[in-house]
């Protein structure tokens, strides 16, 4: 094996950046950039305070035991591994629910870091759904419990949310000017979005504070791309082989991208040195990324888990799967984009099948399928209704759709049993009770959450009779017969 080594940056630094969200992406992607930027300037004044705020506090106490140093191992392939030492995490903090139930035992402490004049970056990877929008349209969820605490509770918040509009009202009060607020999360215009669920509850508390976060604050938009899958013991053993003893490790491809659009009124590291593409217009590559990489990672994820298949090397290592990811990219997802000149969709798709037929890194088809509801809108539906709105056709896209409704189950076609990982998964299993029997109500039922589908994409008789036929033919033929049905004469 080729194992090319770099050490932590020696010197402790400032902290000017808090991150809200301490898993494995942040670790393995915006913290590389940061430590690769620290040791190639001697710039310190760009150190991290990481927050988590769900997932339980050990990762934060075993980060603290380890002086907030841990590796990252960069794989091009099996044979090939970069392994870097990360230091530029200064501070690890715990705001969410520990195992006793109780919330926040760091949140003061994260709040006052977060309205120190120190701080001038706060960055998010969350998940799209710690956002608490509506998918379909950008509404806060105000019912949504956490919501309604941060509401009612607005100095003890608990969703990412809550927090900035507290740390941006203590700003405010000090007259202490307003930090940018950075969202890594895979959500379009999803520096608009983060505002508009900030500005949102801000309404909920104060008219002046929402007014003042709408004029006062930058939320730049980006786009984020590096495969993190999650830890595996075999992952452990294969970094023991590297004499890596490191239970905070983190392992993803050698692969990066990070694209910001160009707006920090308080400063930002000169990470361009680094790779980071700094733009004025990220959405033409944020909308490619999320319709071709992340549409086809849950295209694969929805159809392998129903065939028992385990990862995404697994997958794309048949060629019926390969071939359908191609046609839904070039199909279906790249004549609904408009990319800058110059710009060859037809070699990403090629640069993407290559990264997933990645053999050294265990990505799970169950891991991409988490969190569905909140994720298909903008990977599959939006770009679903376009290219039918020009008089497309996205066939590929209606069996993805049908295989999400028949993966909401939790049974694959082979009767194996999974647990739904979706904040809506009771209300799946709710309609898979009331119309499992009969696709079409099924299916139209499912079209009535328009928290998910929008609502003209559910408006569209021919969409809706293509996803009620591949459901039929997934749920009563399997997984070959629904593939062969995409060639079949109509």
């Amino acid at each position: 094996m080729s194992t090319t080594r770099f050490a932590a940056a020696a010197q402790e630094g400032q902290v000017s950046i808090v991150h809200l969200g301490l898993g494995a992406f942040h670790r393995a992607h915006q913290a590389v950039y940061l430590e690769r930027y620290r040791q190639r300037s001697g710039d310190a004044t760009w150190g991290v305070s990481s927050a988590n705020l769900r997932g339980g506090v050990a990762l934060v106490d075993a980060l603290r035991n380890a002086g907030y140093h841990y590796h990252v191992a960069e794989y091009a392939d099996r044979d090939h591994v970069t392994l870097r030492a990360i230091g530029v995490i200064e501070e690890a903090l715990f705001s969410g629910r520990d195992d006793g139930d109780q919330w926040g035992r760091d949140l003061e402490a994260l709040l006052v870091r977060m309205a120190s004049p120190e701080t001038r970056l706060v960055t998010l990877t969350v998940t799209e759904k710690g956002y608490f929008l509506n998918p379909s349209d950008g509404r806060l969820l105000r019912d949504d419990p956490l919501i309604a605490h941060d509401i009612d509770h607005p100095h003890s918040p608990r969703t990412a949310p809550g927090i900035l509009v507290e740390a941006l009202a203590r700003r405010r009060a000090a007259g202490t000017p307003a930090f940018t607020v950075l969202c890594c999360d895979n959500m379009p215009d999803n520096g608009r979005r983060t505002r508009a669920a900030v500005v949102q509850l801000a309404a909920c508390r104060d008219a002046e504070l929402a007014e003042w976060i709408e004029r006062e604050v930058a939320f730049p938009c980006s786009m984020v791309d590096r495969i993190v899958p999650a830890m595996t013991a075999d992952d452990h053993a294969r970094l023991a082989e590297l004499g890596v003893d490191d239970p905070n490790a983190v392992v993803g491809e050698a692969f990066s991208q990070w694209v910001v659009e160009d707006d920090f009124p308080l400063g930002r590291p000169a990470w361009e040195a680094e790779g980071v593409e700094m733009v004025a217009d990220v959405a033409p590559f944020e909308t490619m990324k999320l319709r071709m990489l992340n549409g086809s990672h849950s295209l694969l994820a929805y159809l392998g888990a129903l065939e028992g298949i385990e990862t995404v090397f697994d997958a794309v290592s048949r060629d019926d799967l390969r071939d359908l990811l191609r046609r839904y990219m070039l199909e279906e997802a790249a004549p609904t984009l408009s990319m800058p000149a110059g710009t060859d969709l037809d070699a990403y798709a090629d640069s993407l099948l290559a990264r997933f037929a990645n053999d050294s890194l265990r990505h799970r088809l169950q891991q991409i399928a988490m969190d569905g509801s909140q994720k298909l809108t903008q990977r599959w539906l939006h770009g679903a209704l376009a290219r039918l709105e020009a008089g497309g056709e996205v066939p590929c896209t209606a069996l993805g759709v049908a295989a999400w409704i028949r993966y909401t189950l939790g049974v694959d076609l082979h009767g194996n049993v999974y647990p739904v990982d979706d904040p809506m998964a009771k209300t799946f299993r709710l309609l898979h009770e009331a119309h499992g029997e009969d696709p079409e109500n099924l299916v139209s039922a499912f079209f009535g959450l328009d928290a998910v589908i929008p609502p003209a994409l559910a408006e569209h008789a021919g969409f809706v009779a293509s996803v009620v036929s591949a459901y039929r033919c997934l749920a009563t033929q399997g997984f070959d017969a629904a593939l062969a049905q995409l060639d079949a004469p109509t």
